[in-house]
């Protein structure tokens, strides 16, 4: 087997100098570093990343715990957070709990396991259970798209409130009155807050709520298409529809095409979470857009400020409890999927 010793010989420098090389733990001039790093692609040299890590208390890693990684918004966050965490050269270990709490716990110990430097959360739940295990064993963590009452942690989101009330009241706009909302799963803190951001509009303008107009989904494509169905069905359906998640707006797109009719001719509808298929579908779905790129950049911000912090001791025992609950603003995006009644 090839060792650090080798490398040195073959680059005709000291095991000290390759250590710095490969450990940064020093400036090592141009000449010197290309001449290790040749030695190293040479001689197939892979260093002991385990070894490394016990010596520096570092792993390089930060866990990332979703609830679907099927949900395009999810597999976007993923995405940024991965690209971000490249940057500051962090591997990104993914775990997808499928919105099971079970599964969660599991992950949650998994991570543990393996020593990472730190967690970004998503809870499936909406609890703070499982989170309190990391956060108890010193590692540092973000809670990020959930607003989990009493979570001692960083937290970063967007107003999910806001932007319900938002999509309605540009609904409202177009001079629709008769306005049908396909909601998620209420227990999580997005899907309740953008339902009640759809029944604030409304009070807003004197519109009484019609629970008949309100759907449950489950934010996945099929529970749009079957929550559209169902309000089509209805002898006074609705002349718009506020989604609670771009994927089911598309399910619900679905529906109307099957059903012989026609958005935004027949129908409007506006979705939530701008992910990169929203402006591809035909027609274009109108959404409220959420800052993925700048959350994902300012979650793993944080979460390696904490890890620097921790590394460093650098945090007082006064700023332990001083968390950070960063909400962060939705934009409507207009695009073809609304329509403006007469």
């Amino acid at each position: 087997m090839v060792t650090i010793k080798d490398v040195a010989k073959r680059a005709g420098v000291s095991i000290t100098t390759v250590s710095h090389v490969i450990n940064k733990t020093r400036y090592v001039s141009d000449d010197l570093t290309e001449s290790v790093y040749k030695a190293m692609h040479e001689l197939n040299y892979r260093p002991n990343t385990l070894a490394r890590s016990l010596r520096s208390g570092r792993t390089k890693t930060i866990g990332l715990v979703i609830p679907d990684i099927s949900n395009l918004f999810f597999a976007e966050v993923s995405r940024k957070i991965e690209d971000k965490g490249f940057e500051y050269e962090y591997s990104v270990i993914l775990c997808n709990t499928d919105d099971d709490p079970k599964k969660e716990k599991t992950y949650i110990n998994v991570l543990l396991e393996k020593q990472v430097d730190g967690i970004i959360f998503i809870s499936a739940g909406g609890t703070e259970e499982n989170l309190m295990n990391p956060i108890d064993f010193g590692i540092p963590t973000i809670v990020a798209d959930r607003d989990i009452q009493g979570a001692t942690s960083d937290v970063v989101l967007v107003d999910n409130l806001k932007g319900g009330y938002d999509a309605v009241k540009y609904l409202f706009s177009l001079n629709h009155r008769r306005i049908g909302c396909i909601s998620g799963p209420s227990p999580v803190t997005p899907s309740a807050q953008r339902l009640e951001g759809y029944k604030k509009a409304l009070s807003k303008v004197n519109i009484k709520i019609d629970n008949l107009l309100i759907e449950t989904g489950d934010f996945r494509f099929e529970s749009g298409e079957r929550a559209m169905r169902n309000l089509l069905k209805l002898s006074n359906p609705p002349t718009a529809v506020f989604a609670c998640n771009d994927m089911m707006a598309m399910g619900a797109m679905r529906a109307v095409s099957d059903c012989g009719m026609n958005i935004p001719e027949d129908i409007s509808l506006i979705g939530f979470d701008n992910i990169p298929l929203s402006k591809s579908v035909y027609p274009a779905l109108t959404t409220i857009a959420q800052p993925i790129g700048e959350m994902a950049d300012l979650i793993v911000e944080m979460l390696v400020t904490k890890i620097s912090q921790k590394k460093n001791n650098r945090k007082s025992d006064a700023e332990a409890d001083d968390y950070k609950r960063v909400v962060m603003e939705t934009k409507l995006i207009e695009r073809g999927s609304c329509k403006k009644l007469s």
